[in-house]
């Protein structure tokens, strides 16, 4: 592929993978790293134009998570540091007031494992049937069925354990 078709592709594909994938990371992280990540994914994706899928949103899902997670490790590690700094020099005490009060669902999500979180999110906000997540998460389409369904149970579950009554929107009578 000749360089301008290869950019013709790449601009024709990058709107709809920038949106995307920027709805997706401001859902994950705070927005100064949600544009990094961004920048980092369409670069990858540049790089890797002639690997793209046709299917390119749900792979460009799994590069944006790949670089989240560097970035979240990146951030983790600058913690670490900082940490072990303010052992030595620390920093002045402040007392912050409460919080905001916590929206049940978002609880509720945080109860469950950071997996099992994700692909609810990936089902729920990004709107991706199995096969879509499947491709974020590297794995098969059978097994993000699977867990997508164990992931709604236990939802579902803990949603109920906290005081809410279960929906019958959906259901059959």
């Amino acid at each position: 592929m000749n360089v301008d078709s290869r950019r013709a592709r790449f601009e024709t594909l990058a709107p709809a993978v920038i949106d995307a994938v920027r709805r997706y990371l401001a859902r994950r992280t705070d927005p100064a790293t949600a544009d990094d990540v961004l920048s980092e994914t369409l670069l990858i994706c540049w790089r890797r134009l002639d690997e793209m899928p046709a299917e390119h949103l749900p792979w460009a899902y799994g590069v944006a998570r790949l670089c989240l997670a560097n970035a979240e490790r990146g951030q983790r590690r600058q913690f670490r540091l900082l940490a072990r700094i303010s052992r030595l020099d620390p920093p002045p005490q402040i007392v912050d007031g409460p919080g905001p009060a916590d929206d049940d669902l978002a609880a509720a999500l945080r109860r469950l494992r950071p997996e099992e979180a994700e692909i609810l999110r990936l089902w729920a906000w990004e709107d991706l049937a199995p096969a879509g997540i499947a491709v974020v998460l590297g794995i098969t389409a059978n097994a993000a069925s699977i867990r997508l369904h164990r992931a709604k149970e236990k939802l579902r579950k803990t949603m109920t354990a906290s005081g809410h009554e279960e929906s019958t929107e959906g259901s059959r009578p």
